[in-house]
């Protein structure tokens, strides 16, 4: 108990000093693929502050990163906006218990009994899912646990989860990516029930372009190893969240993802993929859903048109982008 207290005074710490984003080495500034991301969200009305309650004023986190021949370019619109990313850290959270197993330090198998007040789910993020909410005494695996997180965003399988794979070996991953700042500090549920040394961490925040390089890490198998990279792939895959930015793709196009919603905050995060228009997409819009979905929707249509336009450019010999 002492150790955990002093891990988690030490992040405390750290979390109290400003964060620096670096842009990753192996990315592209693409001038021109941000200035027409820019005129999008311009166009949706999406370019202002947004009142965000008890958090103030808040922007979009957009970031888009086109998979091609060559170095991936990278497009963005205040990528660096550190902003509450609601359950899309729940991938976080898969990455390192899938680490974990990878390790052999924990197995797909092994049964976890979930224990109060971890159990806080009243009702099911997904109505049309059958399966049941977990409550206080149940015994499922850890297979089980990831698949509630990622494709049902259930909250009460992210907390045993994070438990099991705890918080100061999550931000170690983290920070082996220079992720600095998207730590993942909290549990889903009530201050009053947390952890020692984790009553007054600050909230959870991310930014759309660590969310777009875990991505993009994820499908080119960097993150961690190819076993987990593809582990957490074929979740995202089974996300069963459609409202947001899957609602503007065309049906013949994977998408692989994690939404987040909450209040003002409504998020989606992802791979798409139609064998031939490639791009990683992350989207942090502090609106309501119920205004943000007919955004979403006319966002990720116009990016993947842009995105599909200039894959289509660049592949043409008379005339090269990329």
């Amino acid at each position: 108990m002492m150790i955990r207290l002093l891990l988690a005074g030490l992040l405390i710490s750290r979390l109290a000093c400003p964060q620096e984003v670096k842009i990753p080495a192996g990315y592209k500034m693409d001038a021109r693929l941000s200035a027409d991301l820019r005129q999008i969200v311009a166009q949706l009305g999406l370019d202002r502050d947004f009142d965000a309650g008890e958090d103030g004023l808040e922007q979009i986190s957009l970031a888009v990163i086109v998979i091609g021949a060559g170095k991936p370019r990278l497009g963005s619109v205040n990528m660096e906006n550190f902003i509450y990313p609601a359950s899309v850290y729940k991938m976080y959270v898969a990455a390192e218990v899938l680490h974990q197993v990878s390790q052999n330090q924990l197995s797909l198998t092994d049964k976890v009994i979930v224990r109060s007040p971890n159990d806080v789910d009243k009702s099911k993020e997904i109505e049309s899912d059958p399966r049941p909410l977990l409550r206080d005494g149940d015994t499922v695996t850890v297979n089980y646990l990831l698949d509630l997180m990622i494709t049902r965003s259930d909250n009460s399988a992210a907390n045993c989860l994070i438990d099991i794979a705890q918080r100061e070996n999550i931000n170690a991953l983290m920070h082996a990516y220079n992720w600095h700042g998207s730590e993942v500090t909290r549990k889903f549920l009530s201050r009053k029930y947390e952890d020692p040394g984790y009553e007054k961490i600050r909230g959870t925040e991310t930014c759309a372009l660590h969310a777009a390089d875990f991505l993009y890490r994820v499908y080119t198998r960097q993150l961690v190893n190819p076993w987990v990279s593809m582990q957490l792939q074929a979740l995202l895959a089974r996300q069963l969240d459609k409202s947001k930015l899957a609602a503007g793709l065309p049906s013949n196009a994977m998408f692989y993802h994690k939404t987040g919603w909450f209040a003002y905050w409504t998020h989606d995060v992802g791979i798409v993929d139609d064998g031939h228009t490639r791009y990683v997409i992350a989207c942090f819009l502090p609106l309501e859903e119920r205004l943000a979905l007919p955004k979403y929707q006319a966002l990720s249509a116009q990016v993947f048109h842009l995105v599909r336009q200039r894959t289509q450019q660049s592949q043409s010999p008379k005339k090269r982008l990329f």
